[in-house]
């Protein structure tokens, strides 16, 4: 099995671009596959800048992506607020 790293690295290289279409579809994929996406995540690993212009237009489409924050440590060993998106009405969630 995949780690969560490895698995964001292969949406990345299976869905390449920088239009906001591009981070659209990697965020929804690593959201549907992964269950949640960061915006820690979505930025470092997922090449979305600034996700929240992506969840806004998602949700625009119709997709329910809840909210909630949460503390998490950086490399330097500081702690942030990030917000953690999660896709509803996946089956498995």
């Amino acid at each position: 099995m995949a780690s969560r790293l490895e698995s964001l690295a292969a949406i990345l290289k299976a869905i390449p671009g920088n239009d906001s279409a591009a981070q659209r579809t990697r965020m929804l994929t690593a959201m549907e596959r992964l269950g949640h996406i960061t915006t820690f995540e979505a930025s470092r690993y997922l090449d979305c800048y600034d996700p929240r212009p992506r969840i806004h237009e998602l949700r625009g489409q119709g997709k329910r992506i809840k909210t909630i924050m949460r503390q998490e440590q950086t490399e330097s060993g500081v702690h942030h607020s990030v917000g953690v998106y999660i896709l509803e009405g996946r089956i498995d969630a």
